[in-house]
């Protein structure tokens, strides 16, 4: 088992070699970078999110975009937008945001200081990299480990049940339960949770709808800080948790009753053994490996895709919203920070998700597979 684990992290660095490579070259050939960015700023033609934020941006970078207003000699320049601007300036921001270097250097950087995990520092916003992921990660991991969680509780149990009943009136109207929730985009679900529930709810306004916890948060007693956090995320979790769980219980009814026809569930039956001795000691774990195996990529879209636009809705400044801000921004070092952790952290889980096969099945040996 050590060997397989071995194997399989140092496969970890040629993946996340591959993955960033593949990204920086793309990054390349994309228009409108952040030089590009500044500079649309200046000329009063940018309106996208960058402009809020390069709005409020201190230090350095605003004093270059000051001085980039100031500069009145025209110049060529490979940038769109840039007649007018001070050549000068222009080598300035290619120099502030790392651009004065090849492209191939520019990558070796990035690996070796991404080995450190040294992000540096956003272009837009004067804070280190490391800084706001770490601000923003936590609230990532809530809604993607919560509504995991949540929804595998429910459709395990209840894809077992459905499996059992296949074909009686229970499956029947569970099923329709389960398309419907399948069919409804989890925003949209946000939103009707929020005006059934949500504060200033002419229905029953029950829950609070910004942030995870409360502004007296501190002052509360250990078992008010885990209420008041609970209070906070039930609706952004229940969102979530509607498109995941109805896919997690189609996948296990499919899975159990692939499993109960066969011969041996007949052969353990023929035994003696109860319906439950026979469910739970032989379908179980033959029939849970590929749910498992639907793990990490339920947790990964929940980290990422699926709380982006729960994060939006409730006003949780996560780190899915701070990804997709930074590539509409063009905030390169946050872009490649955050995709550096995601596919880490998607690794990992998978790695996880593997090694949790043999707890529910021994009979599988990692040791004798080949990576």
């Amino acid at each position: 088992m050590l060997a397989y684990i071995s194997r399989r992290l140092l496969l970890m660095i040629p993946t996340l070699f591959g993955i960033m490579l593949i990204s920086f070259v793309i990054v390349q050939f994309a228009p409108g970078g952040p030089v590009e960015r500044v500079i649309a700023q200046l000329q009063g033609n940018d309106t996208s999110a960058t402009s809020r934020i390069a709005g409020g941006a201190g230090g350095d970078f605003g004093s270059m975009v000051q001085a980039g207003a100031n500069a009145g000699e025209a110049g060529a320049s490979k940038y769109r937008g840039a007649q007018g601007l001070d050549p000068a300036f222009i080598k300035q921001l290619e120099a502030q945001f790392g651009f004065d270097k090849p492209a191939y250097e520019r990558f070796a950087l990035m690996l070796w200081n991404y080995a450190r995990f040294d992000f540096g520092k956003s272009y837009f916003r004067d804070t280190p990299v490391v800084e706001l992921i770490k601000e923003k990660l936590p609230v990532s991991i809530t809604l993607g480990l919560w509504m995991t969680i949540l929804s595998y509780a429910i459709s395990i149990p209840l894809g077992i049940r459905k499996a059992i009943k296949d074909g009686q009136p229970f499956d029947t109207w569970t099923s329709a339960i389960v398309i419907i929730g399948y069919a409804i985009p989890g925003f949209l679900f946000a939103i009707l949770l929020i005006v059934l529930f949500g504060e200033g709810s002419s229905v029953l306004p029950l829950f609070p709808l910004r942030g995870l916890t409360s502004e007296h948060f501190a002052d509360l007693p250990w078992y008010g800080k885990i209420l008041d956090y609970l209070h906070h995320i039930a609706l952004p979790i229940l969102a979530m948790a509607l498109g995941a769980f109805a896919t997690s219980t189609l996948l296990t009814k499919n899975s159990f009753l692939e499993e109960i026809r066969k011969q041996y569930v007949l052969t353990a039956r023929m035994k003696g053994l109860t319906e439950n001795q026979v469910l739970y000691g032989h379908v179980f774990r033959n029939a849970m490996l590929i749910v498992i195996a639907g793990f990490p990529g339920a947790f990964i879209h929940a980290f990422f895709t699926g709380s982006l636009l729960i994060e939006t809705v409730f006003s949780l400044d996560g780190l899915g919203l701070l990804s997709f801000e930074s590539i509409v921004n063009r905030d390169y070092a946050v872009v490649f920070a955050t995709l550096y952790i995601f596919s880490l952290i998607g690794l990992i889980v998978n790695l996880l998700s593997d090694l949790t096969y043999t707890w529910i099945d021994p009979r599988i040996d990692f040791e004798t597979r080949e990576v």
